[in-house]
C-alpha cells in the first residue's frame, strides 16, 4: 500500500505572553500528510502509529497524529530546527514501517521496499 505524500510544509509561529510577561517564543511546525486509497488502510496505519504519539515526545519536540478519512496527518512541533528535521525522519519512518508490515499481512510482497 503507498500513500501519496504532500509536501512538508514548515512555518514559524511567535506566540507572547507567558505568565503575564511579553515573550516570543519560536515553535517550529511541520504537518505530513499522507493519503491512502481507501479509509480501512489509513486507519490501520493511524493505529500503528498512534502508541508512538507520546513515547517520542522530549523536551524539544513532540507530534500528533490525527486520521480523516482516507488521510494519516502527523503534526511534528520542535523548539528548533534541528529537533524538527529528526521528528520527521523519525515520523516517516514509523508511518515507512507501518505501510510495509500492512503490505506484508495483505500479501501485497512489498517488504522489499
Amino acid at each position: 500500500m503507498a500513500a501519496s505524500r504532500k509536501s512538508t510544509s514548515s512555518n514559524l509561529e511567535h506566540t507572547a505572553a507567558n505568565r503575564g510577561m511579553n515573550r516570543v517564543t519560536d515553535i517550529h511546525s511541520a504537518t505530513l500528510s499522507f493519503v491512502y486509497p481507501d479509509e480501512e488502510a489509513a486507519r490501520l496505519v493511524a493505529d500503528a502509529v498512534v502508541v508512538e504519539q507520546d513515547e517520542l515526545d522530549d523536551d524539544r519536540a513532540g507530534a500528533t497524529v490525527a486520521r480523516t478519512d482516507r488521510t494519516v496527518e502527523v503534526t511534528v512541533d520542535a523548539s528548533d530546527l534541528v529537533a524538527l528535521r529528526a521528528g520527521i525522519n523519525s515520523w516517516v519512518r514509523l508511518v515507512d514501517v507501518a505501510e510495509r508490515a500492512d503490505g506484508v499481512a495483505k500479501g501485497a510482497g512489498d517488504a522489499d521496499r
